[in-house]
């Protein structure tokens, strides 16, 4: 059964086209993903799928009674409580408690945060009986616990799907399908995000030989033009135009200007960075968010926060950024940090002011140093001339990211960092942070962000209380597993890292010689020593077993192997000795 079916269709904007002749069928049972770098029209694109707008061109036709639920990236909800929003049934208060919205049941939509709004239509959405779901970016906002129950509940929905997310888990547990947005038109991959990759790489592959094959013709082509002006009068004219226009043609634009290219470096950090004891925080007469926290975050820290929707992990950000003075306890910043913080909400730009005068200031025109750096972080000519305001939310989100790195910060904080930015800038971002020396907070619930990104974990439980994971991401979620309580809540479990000195005192220390740092530090150059030592190892017995009369030379191959073996197994020894160093 055809759910929707677009033939043709093209969307623009006021100052570039988004896409053009783009047809896509989607039928009961797909499951398609979409993909593409902030600014190609993912949203709108699921505005067309969904029937909440028109083509500007082409058609689009929908399934005769055919049922569609549309999570649009910035919802309206009806005015009333959050209750009434979703319905009176009891699966919409389940669902509503699933994702962490349960206790704002009586509330008025009109006092969520935008976050908060975006579960509450998300819930509005799947309490719904449709044959078509178009979700824009569903696990925005949500908790890990939260992502989990909705990749289970996708999984077994039986209709279409169609959806944008920048959550690799979820595209590969969910989808079957990939639509690629790539300068003006799209590409459908079989498989999940790890087959869109291998796709598009391939697709990049094909035509830089196609352009290859074009420059070679080109060149005959050119020369065959210039064979003087008498022997050109006698040549056809169409064979005249189709050589102009090898001559003259040109490759495909690059979806992106280069790789995305971030500000390095950072100023030196001295031993204090930013220590927290005793902390705690309540806003008014209500309960503790926090309490009692004691945090002290190292030069080259790497510490991942996560915990339930509402357990304070923005207001402790806020309070490490000093942006919020907490209600109990003390901070102390060291004298050489220099603090960047990526938040949530971003920096409030004026949507009448253009993206060069964003970062060059008011009324200023950027120098070329600011230039270039808007070319590096992908904002084209076009793109440094357009007012604000005509960006998409993910292209917003990354022109404040490019002014918070700008600043070259030597403490780097990051609030939900995924939330609206493209796979390809997530992938940078990530590599960026790969050799960044500074010191990094990320509140994410994205775990293929944590697990690239943090070392450590500090756990955030929902009631104020803190602990420390050693780790990162899995150590939290091995945790989890090991020790989950019939309430599902986590439990404090770990030690405190040296991302994170010092933990809630709940935590009880391990006794360990070195720290987890240190040993993964440790663990990571044995895994390069054992990789090497293999390539020697099966080196040596290839030039052994390949035979030949040279006994002198079978012999030193017969020595290289034996040598070879034993720097193998060493390394394999010490590489045992610290996985299980730190896994005690």
């Amino acid at each position: 059964m055809i759910l929707v079916d677009l033939a043709g269709v093209a969307a623009r904007r006021p100052d570039r086209p988004l896409f053009e002749e783009l047809s896509l069928t989607v039928s009961a049972g797909d499951r398609l993903g979409v993909v593409g770098r902030n600014g190609t029209g993912k949203s709108t694109l699921l505005r067309l799928l969904s029937g909440a707008a028109e083509p500007e061109e082409g058609t689009a036709r929908r399934g005769r009674g055919a049922q569609v639920g549309f999570l649009d990236q910035r919802p309206d909800l009806p005015p009333g409580t959050v209750a009434d929003a979703v319905g009176p049934s009891w699966e919409a208060a389940a669902i509503l408690d699933r994702l962490g919205m349960g206790a704002l049941a009586g509330v008025d939509v009109a006092t969520l945060s935008g976050g908060q709004a975006k579960r509450v239509a998300l819930a509005r959405v799947l309490v719904e009986e449709v044959d078509l779901l178009v979700l824009d970016e569903p696990t925005n906002h949500l908790d890990l616990d939260a992502i989990a129950w909705l990749e289970d509940r996708l999984a077994r929905f039986r209709g279409g799907l169609v959806l944008v997310t920048h959550d690799r888990h979820v595209l590969d547990r969910v989808t079957t399908r990939v639509l690629e947005l790539d300068r003006g038109r799209g590409y459908v991959h079989t498989g999940g995000y790890q087959s869109y990759l291998a796709a598009r790489a391939e697709r990049a592959e094909r035509e830089a030989g196609a352009e290859a094959v074009r420059r070679n013709l080109a060149r005959s082509e050119l020369a065959w033009l210039r064979r003087g002006a008498p022997a050109r009068t006698r040549k056809p004219k169409a064979r005249i135009a189709a050589a102009t226009a090898v001559v003259e043609g040109r490759a495909p634009a690059p979806e992106r200007g280069g790789a995305l290219d971030m500000p390095g470096g950072a100023p030196r950090l001295g031993d204090t960075v930013v220590e927290l004891a005793g902390v705690g925080h309540a806003f008014g007469a209500g309960p503790p968010v926090l309490a009692g926290v004691d945090l002290d975050l190292a030069p080259g820290g790497r510490l991942g926060v996560v915990g339930p929707n509402g357990s304070g992990k923005s207001t402790l950000l806020d309070i490490v950024a000093g942006r919020l003075a907490p209600s109990t306890g003390t901070v102390t910043t060291g004298p050489t940090v220099r603090l960047g913080y990526y938040d949530q909400t971003g920096r409030t730009l004026d949507p009448a002011l253009r993206v060069r005068e964003a970062v060059a200031g008011p009324g200023a025109q950027p120098g070329w140093e600011q230039v270039k750096l808007l070319e590096r972080f992908w904002f084209d000519d076009d793109a440094q001339w357009a007012p604000v305001g005509t960006l998409s939310g993910g292209e917003r989100r990354r022109l404040q990211l490019l002014l918070v790195l700008v600043a070259a910060p030597n403490v780097l904080l990051l609030d939900e960092p995924t939330n609206d930015l493209d796979l390809d800038t997530l992938r940078a971002l990530e590599d960026h942070l790969d050799d960044w020396p500074g010191c990094l907070v990320v509140v994410s619930h994205d775990r293929a962000f944590l697990e690239r990104t943090v070392e450590d974990v500090l756990v955030l439980d929902g009631r104020g209380a803190a602990a420390a994971v050693p780790g990162g991401l899995a150590g939290y979620l091995a945790a989890r597993r090991a020790a989950a309580s019939p309430s599902g809540a986590a439990p404090p479990v770990g030690v405190a890292p040296p991302t994170a000195r010092r933990a809630a005192a709940a935590v009880e220390p391990r006794a360990r010689t070195r720290s987890p740092s240190t040993l993964r530090r440790l663990l990571s150059s044995a895994e390069r020593e054992l990789a090497e030592a293999t390539d020697r190892r099966d080196g040596a017995a290839a030039a052994l077993f390949a035979g030949g009369t040279d006994h002198v030379a079978l012999a030193r191959a017969a020595e290289e192997l034996a040598a070879a073996e034993v720097r193998l197994a060493e390394v394999e020894e010490r590489w045992l000795a610290l996985a299980e160093e730190l896994g005690s």
